[in-house]
């Protein structure tokens, strides 16, 4: 009984999240379209490395420019609404069994809530600036430099409160031990996240990055299921069904854009959800973050090499344009074909993930 109980509690958030976000859309919906909230010009301004960005810039022509951005809201305004709601519903009418289906706690969800509205605000800040256009000093939203301050300055916290408070050190090694890093483990925990957040690129197709980010945070609620970490589950599959309330929308022709309120309150969400499945609860959560997340990782790599490429050998690309699923658009993909063979791709990649962390458990 107590198992099916755990099973409620990780299925009944998903569900209503899903329906939460279904229902805060045409709100949402709304007000993005009544106030023109999308960009003045589409295209970029410069590419990776610098540089114009011609075949971005033709791909994309006829977007951004009237379908709004912030998007992001919907995902999570339906994870946080759900958390409340779960939380409120004990407490006005009492009864075990509400109490047992809450999964906001301080020992699992307490730091990827606060990561997850952290990046959620500071993303729309971004976006509203974006939307803004203009002059000024904060003309084309916040500099990269400013975001990367804020997403460095929480991993920081972060960081050092796993090895502080939860007295962590160490991370997971694929299927068996472990790394110690003493006082390092604060740096790795930067440099992860900051890997992470930079993943955040993957969003420029409709539905891709919802798609591939639901895919992930299944994956770990089934990861965090697995090593008992219950509300940590039930936290990942209320992501799921946030995501999949967006991606209804989402689906070509997209209804609006997840953009920076989006991306970065999912990758900071997500870089907190892997170190809390890691050694804390003797999981492998980061050790297999690039198996999971291996489109994210791809991603972040490949536009890497092509800003190197660039600088190295006098401009030459490796990509027809970065980040990856442009290039599969410049060869002549359709976007809905990019779309769905990164979900079935990321569909394989979080398989082999888990068995890796769930076998890395049984030896």
């Amino acid at each position: 009984m107590l198992a099916h109980i755990d099973i409620i509690k990780i299925l009944l958030p998903m569900a209503l999240a899903f329906f939460v976000g279904i229902g805060i859309t045409p709100i949402v919906s709304h007000y993005l379209y009544k106030y023109k909230c999308w960009k003045k010009k589409a295209g970029k301004k410069g590419g990776y490395g610098g540089g114009e960005t011609p075949i971005f810039n033709e791909l994309h022509k006829n977007n951004e420019v009237n379908t709004p951005r912030m998007g992001g809201i919907v995902v999570w305004g339906a994870v946080l609404g759900t958390a409340a709601l779960l939380w409120v519903l004990p407490r006005m009418f009492g009864g075990e069994l509400l109490y047992k289906l809450e999964f906001v706690s301080r020992t699992q969800t307490w730091l990827p809530l606060v990561a997850l509205l952290l990046g959620a605000l500071v993303g729309l800040v971004d976006d509203i600036l974006e939307i803004r256009g203009g002059g000024g000093h904060f003309a084309g939203g916040l500099s990269l430099k400013k975001r990367l301050a804020v997403v460095g300055a929480f991993f920081l916290f972060a960081g050092w409160w796993f090895y502080e408070k939860l007295g962590v050190s160490s991370v997971s090694l694929p299927l068996d031990g472990v790394l110690e890093l003493g006082a390092l483990f604060v740096v790795f925990f930067v440099l992860v996240g900051m890997a992470v957040y930079a993943s955040g690129v993957i969003d420029g197709i409709d539905g891709l990055a919802a798609g591939v980010f639901a895919i992930i945070f299944g994956a770990y609620g089934v990861i965090a299921f697995a090593q008992n970490q219950i509300d940590l589950a039930a936290f990942c599959a209320t992501m799921v069904g946030a995501l999949l309330a967006f991606l209804w929308f989402n689906i070509p022709p997209a209804r609006f854009y997840l953009t920076e309120t989006g991306t970065m309150a999912l990758t900071m969400a997500l870089t907190v959800v892997a170190f809390m499945s890691d050694t804390l609860s003797e999981g492998k959560g980061v050790a297999v973050l690039p198996i999971v997340g291996f489109l994210l990782v791809a991603t972040v790599v490949l536009n890497v090499v092509q800003v190197l490429s660039k600088k190295l050998r006098n401009g030459k690309k490796v990509l027809l344009v970065a980040p990856l699923h442009h290039h599969f658009e410049a060869l002549g993909w359709p976007r809905e074909k990019v779309t769905m063979r990164y979900w079935v791709l990321g569909m394989a990649s979080a398989f082999v993930g888990v068995i890796v962390a769930l076998l890395g458990s049984i030896l």
